[in-house]
């Protein structure tokens, strides 16, 4: 069994990080193009299950079909509501070749939706069809990579709780390669510029159409070679880098524009999660408080197990 709050680490673990990444573009066209658009792109996340990253049930004529990438088992499987079950190993195959066998596997299951295309939000996006190159694997480590993922679920899951205006579910989104979780203040926001590598502005702009306070998590890359948390708001409110920000580890990455805490800090605190939650409700303040959000209206307290929020209580206090 892997220990919770696994040790990450970018540097060594990057080649297969990158294949990771590379097959999960490849499973993210299905439902790109099986499931009507919904706001903010999220119908395309990947959710983090306990054996791995699945997507959500896209439609076909013979019902509902869902992809798992199967991390304890490193395999890729497509079940259907006709009872269709089936897979293929991960193996470190090229792209190419990944693509080939879930195309087939798809259409075995009988769902028809094209996946060809290249990958988004990467600075070199070779189609899938073209890109044979040896690809890094191991077994190990993408067990390990979930877990991370499964803890910081867990701990964005429970932050989820606290708000009660629109929230985002905790999802991977498999273009950027992160896990992010996302409040809504209510209002639209400025025109967002766009910029991101293959990926369409009109996209972009969806997503941030209305005003943020967004946190994840990722891997490495991006100019923070490790992996880290990251919160930002957007549009910035003034003055947003000065803010006070927890845990001490934290810090404001000027590059990026997003405040950032390391994952290897989080690790080897006394209570990760605890340390988590106060980076996300700081951060989060953070922006809330820059941009005049109304908190009152927003807020509620954290859930409890089996307890639900008592509005009464609320109402007369």
């Amino acid at each position: 069994m892997t220990e919770r709050w696994p040790k990450l680490d970018f540097e060594a673990d990057r080649p297969v990080i990158e294949s990771l990444h590379a097959y999960l573009q490849v499973v993210g066209k299905l439902p790109t193009r099986a499931l009507p658009w919904c706001n903010h792109s999220w119908h395309v996340a990947l959710r983090v299950v306990p054996r791995g990253f699945r997507s959500y049930p896209v439609f076909f004529p013979g019902g509902e079909a869902e992809i798992m990438v199967d991390c304890l088992s490193s395999a890729v499987a497509v079940e259907t509501s006709s009872g269709f079950a089936d897979g293929f190993e991960i193996t470190g195959q090229s792209v190419a070749r990944f693509h080939e066998q879930l195309a087939a596997l798809l259409s075995l299951a009988g769902v028809d939706t094209d996946i060809s295309g290249a990958p988004n939000e990467v600075e070199e996006a070779i189609p899938f069809a073209k890109d044979r190159r040896e690809r890094a694997w191991d077994e190990a480590l993408l067990s390990r990579i979930h877990r991370a993922f499964s803890d910081v679920n867990r701990v964005f899951e429970t932050f989820r709780t606290g708000f009660v205006g629109k929230s985002s579910p905790s999802h991977l989104f498999w273009g950027s390669f992160d896990l992010a979780v996302t409040r809504f203040s209510g209002r639209e926001a400025p025109l967002h510029p766009g910029g991101f590598p293959n990926l369409s502005d009109a996209v972009t702009r969806e997503a941030y159409s209305h005003e943020v306070a967004s946190a994840g998590f990722w891997l490495g890359g991006g100019g923070v070679d490790e992996a880290a948390f990251y919160a930002y708001g957007y549009p910035t409110p003034d003055g947003l880098a000065d803010s006070p920000i927890e845990p001490d580890a934290a810090y404001w990455h000027g590059d990026l524009g997003e405040f950032v805490l390391p994952y290897a800090a989080l690790r080897e605190s006394a209570d990760p999660e605890a340390a988590l939650l106060r980076f996300l409700e700081s951060s989060y303040a953070a922006v809330a408080k820059g941009a005049a959000w109304e908190r009152a209206m927003l807020e509620i307290p954290r859930g409890g197990f089996g307890e639900p929020y008592d509005v009464a209580a609320r109402r007369d206090g």
